[in-house]
């Protein structure tokens, strides 16, 4: 069985800002592959399947996703090899999606927050760039994380979400 996160934070107000890029993905790969979420959370996390892969939402907020993470991976014994954890970079060109078998969590509180509850980075993330430099230094990071995608960036999100369902597919092959 494997398992792949998207990270975000819950709630309306959060849809379409830099941070939820990891639900944003994983909502468009459930519209392409015409799957559907449970409704009914399971330990803190909006879920889905298919097959023998589990996908999940955590329903806490973006810097205590681990122990989310950590609860399925102990009731569905997937270990951390067979994770792959979605996020934004704000250092990493807009657009550009980077996948990596491990690594650091380079200032991610999300990665942080599973890290911390593993006791490891060594586990697949996918990195999706959501860097804007001239509205980043206007804002300040925690207000840029959490702004939504200008008119010009959504207009780039479908092919930006395509190449990650690709690197996803890559992963659960």
């Amino acid at each position: 069985m494997k398992l792949v996160v998207g990270l975000g934070n819950p709630g309306n107000n959060y849809n379409f800002t830099r941070h939820n890029i990891g639900f944003l993905t994983l909502d468009f790969y459930f519209k392409v592959k015409k799957l559907s979420w449970n409704e009914k959370p399971k330990f803190g996390a909006v879920f889905g399947r298919e097959g023998d892969v589990l996908f999940i939402k955590p329903q806490e907020f973006y810097n205590k996703t681990g122990e989310v993470v950590h609860e399925f991976m102990r009731y569905y014994k997937i270990p951390a090899s067979d994770i792959l954890v979605i996020c934004d970079n704000f250092d990493l060109e807009f657009g550009k999606t980077r996948f990596r078998s491990s690594g650091l969590a380079a200032g991610n509180n999300g990665l942080k927050s599973i890290d911390k509850v593993l006791g490891s980075s060594d586990y697949p993330r996918l990195r999706i760039g959501t860097e804007n430099n001239e509205l980043r230094r206007k804002m300040g990071d925690i207000d840029f994380v959490l702004s939504r995608f200008t008119p010009e960036e959504k207009e780039q999100l479908p092919e930006i979400l395509t190449e990650a369902i690709k690197k996803i597919e890559e992963f659960l092959n």
